[in-house]
């Protein structure tokens, strides 16, 4: 796949090599030379621009990659213009990080497809959900196993739970449920969060964004991921 990453600090710079060493095209960019100069020979490409100017901007590929991710978090301004010219600039599938709680709130009024949590630790967890697909997040158990949380997919909607067969045709274990909720942020955007069901009662049916908690082998996370 090919990703764009908007901010080469510690945070973005981690987020980059990681997913090149996994094979996937990394386009740089960042308005700091020496941050450029340190990862231009582990990524396909890096750009030395100031993303906040629309015009330098458009230098980069926008459209034709896969996912553009704002890895900005030390200038709260910033990640917010670069955001919202990617959105008038109609970009598909954007990521974002956030900082803090109120820097979360705005994003959310973009309707991202991911606001991203900061720090090296959460950069190798998303080189994870990369691999796999925008809704999955991975914990790495050893070499072999993973706990993955996703969204159910649209076309498990409307089934029981017990009707995915998630045990004998993948060999995935359920060991959580996350019922879709509808909520307000601190700045009154409507979001959708998740609470914990331990079991949902017999006649009721997975909706849209509900969130399943598989354990299994890597291997057959990507079969399941496959086959949908």
């Amino acid at each position: 796949m090919k990703y764009i990453i908007i901010g080469l600090g510690n945070y973005g710079h981690v987020l980059a090599e990681e997913l090149a060493t996994l094979g996937h095209e990394i386009i740089g960019a960042d308005n700091i030379e020496s941050r450029v100069d340190s990862i231009k020979d582990k990524i396909a490409t890096a750009f030395v621009i100031d993303a906040t100017d629309e015009q330098s901007l458009s230098v980069l590929p926008l459209n034709t990659v896969d996912v553009v991710i704002v890895a900005i978090g030390e200038n709260f301004g910033a990640s917010i213009r670069v955001v919202a010219l990617l959105k008038q600039k109609k970009v598909k599938h954007i990521y974002a990080r956030a900082i803090d709680l109120v820097h979360k709130s705005v994003l959310e009024a973009f309707s991202l497809d991911k606001i991203l949590t900061p720090e090296e630790d959460a950069a190798r967890s998303l080189v994870q959900l990369l691999d796999f697909g925008t809704q999955i997040e991975a914990f790495r158990i050893d070499t072999e196993y993973y706990v993955m949380k996703f969204q159910v997919p649209r076309k498990f909607v409307g089934y029981y739970v017990n009707e995915l067969n998630l045990d004998k045709e993948f060999q995935l274990k359920l060991i959580g449920f996350k019922r879709a909720n509808k909520v307000e942020n601190c700045v009154g955007i409507s979001i959708v969060e998740g609470t914990i069901a331990n079991e949902l009662p017999d006649n009721e049916r997975i909706i849209e964004k509900d969130v399943l908690i598989c354990y299994g082998k890597y291997r057959n996370f990507q079969k399941f991921w496959r086959a949908l």
